[in-house]
């Protein structure tokens, strides 16, 4: 399973998610197929995380919620 943070620079958004395919995914988001990111075409992988299930990948996404993605990868990487 992976956690991903996606940027779409159209609407200087990031968008998390979830997912055991991130190729499959972010085909899907860049398509239009997923409702919540259909305005903000093309979207960029700017960080992926590999997790070991599902429930710690649902963990980790929502403390990125929470959070904020872009102050989760300023203060992860120091960016």
């Amino acid at each position: 399973m992976f956690v991903y943070i996606l940027y779409s620079e159209k609407r200087s958004k990031y968008y998390v998610g979830q997912t055991a395919d991130i190729d499959k995914r972010l085909k899907r988001h860049n398509l239009g197929n997923v409702p919540s990111t259909k305005g903000g075409k093309p979207w960029k992988l700017v960080l992926q995380i590999e997790v070991s299930s599902r429930s710690e990948a649902m963990v980790l996404e929502k403390k990125i919620k929470k959070r904020g993605a872009k102050r989760y990868i300023d203060s992860q990487f120091g960016v």
